[in-house]
């Protein structure tokens, strides 16, 4: 189970999306609804959710204000804003996925299910490439005289 709070200043809003995370995505569990920003952190702080769903224009504390509020942000973070001026700045807070309102439910799954490729051990084929990579570091000397002579030509 994924656990998830939702932020959003508007009460149809937290309901619209609440009702589209139960009927489509049964992995995620909604532990916490704020209808603000300062709200918002104080469930976070006390849930330590997975996943934030968070406006951003609300106000007194926007979301990327809440955001700002974290040294390292410690969970995943879906925008759910009806405005698109604002993707960018989402990208540069490392946002998962920014998702317009009305929300699609289409692209509510396709959110949910990057949340979950993330949960995810590597596959066999991700772990070999990785070993490969090593590999590949490990027989490159950087010792002896051939290294010597590359940094004496590139110097």
């Amino acid at each position: 189970m994924i656990k998830a709070v939702l932020i959003d200043d508007e009460m149809h809003c937290l309901d619209t999306l609440n009702m589209l995370i139960s009927d489509y995505c049964p992995s995620v569990q909604v532990s916490a609804r704020c209808l603000s920003g300062k709200k918002g952190l104080e469930a976070i702080e006390k849930i330590k959710p997975e996943l934030v769903f968070l406006d951003i224009e609300m106000p007194t504390m926007n979301g990327f204000e809440l955001l700002e509020q974290f040294k390292e942000i410690p969970f995943s973070v879906i925008f759910t804003t009806g405005y698109d001026q604002y993707a960018i700045k989402a990208i540069r807070y490392s946002a998962l996925d920014y998702l317009m309102k009305p929300i699609d439910p289409k692209e509510l799954v396709a959110a949910i299910r990057k949340v979950e490729a993330q949960k995810l051990p590597p596959t066999a084929e991700q772990r070999n490439a990785s070993f490969k990579a090593i590999d590949l570091n490990a027989d490159t000397k950087l010792n002896g005289p051939e290294y010597g002579a590359r940094l004496t030509s590139i110097g």
